[in-house]
């Protein structure tokens, strides 16, 4: 993996870049992949089909020139291999919204390679190459209805969401966005922060007990007895918003009631934004958990 030198992160504690290289070398040899960054043409036309086909569809959702001007100009373009097989693949570029940081645009797994925590080893990757270059903070948007992704980002990662964003990215064409509203969760991730460094690159006996701070929240939003969304207006300081636990299947069965399910927490997690409540994590049992901002 290729790097600057430490130095380059000011102020960071000492050896924070060793111990993340040594957490991203970690969960490769666990996911039993190779990451590595891709330049030449073949490879990047691979990634470009190896997006079509999680996407389902036959237009890739990045092309292969556009990945081999954004490697040029040195952002991060890299593949997961087993051997040669490309099982995995993502791609970020550089920003300066709030201050420099990497934005994750595109990642993604081969179906078959699922359950290998292949997707975990491209996120450390890709956090030893922001802090290789200086860069302390990854943003990237995920749906926030799909809850595994909700658990992985929020839980496993330790980013944190930022903003909702309504239908970011209008009318989506691919297999798995298309015919409904394109809404994303906006994710900041601190790769320095004390709580990261504690979920990525502590000892398992370091990693501190996570408190079940949803213990005492009530409900903003519910399953209703129909299966459908229920909201329950509520202004406690703690809240939980419940979503299904595959909306992916719930598109396909009830593509209606998927979209019931989309307005409803598009109301409940604006309005709780709007209010002053944080998205704090997401629970094993499928809940956002809200608390309420302290007042400045």
């Amino acid at each position: 993996m290729a790097t600057s030198p430490s130095a380059a992160l000011t102020g960071a504690a000492p050896h924070a870049l060793d111990r993340a290289a040594t957490a991203a070398a970690v969960a490769q040899a666990r996911a039993a992949v190779d990451v590595r960054e891709l330049t030449d043409i073949p490879a990047l036309t691979s990634a470009a089909r190896l997006f079509a086909d999680i996407w389902n569809t036959d237009q890739p959702p990045l092309n292969s020139d556009v990945m081999r001007a954004l490697a040029h100009a040195g952002n991060y373009v890299v593949g997961a291999f087993d051997g040669e097989e490309l099982l995995g693949a993502s791609v970020a570029f550089l920003g300066l919204r709030q201050g420099p940081m990497l934005h994750s645009h595109i990642s993604g797994v081969r179906a078959s390679a699922q359950g290998r925590s292949i997707g975990f080893a491209l996120k450390l990757h890709q956090r030893a190459w922001a802090l290789g270059r200086g860069i302390e903070n990854i943003t990237w948007t995920f749906d926030p209805l799909i809850r595994r992704n909700a658990y992985f980002n929020l839980v496993k990662l330790g980013a944190r969401a930022t903003e909702y964003l309504t239908d970011f990215y209008g009318d989506m064409s691919d297999g798995i966005n298309q015919g409904q509203h394109s809404d994303r969760l906006h994710l900041t991730w601190p790769l320095l922060a004390p709580h990261v460094i504690d979920l990525l690159d502590a000892t398992p006996s370091r990693r501190p007990a996570q408190p079940d701070a949803a213990a005492h929240a009530e409900p903003r939003l519910v399953q209703g007895p129909n299966g459908g969304p229920k909201p329950h207006p509520t202004n406690a300081h703690a809240q939980l918003c419940w979503i299904p636990p595959d909306i992916e299947a719930l598109r396909r069965k009830d593509p209606a009631g998927a979209a019931h399910w989309r307005l409803a927490l598009r109301t409940a997690l604006t309005g709780a934004l709007a209010e002053g409540y944080a998205i704090g994590t997401c629970t094993r049992s499928g809940h956002y958990l809200l608390t309420r901002r302290n007042p400045s």
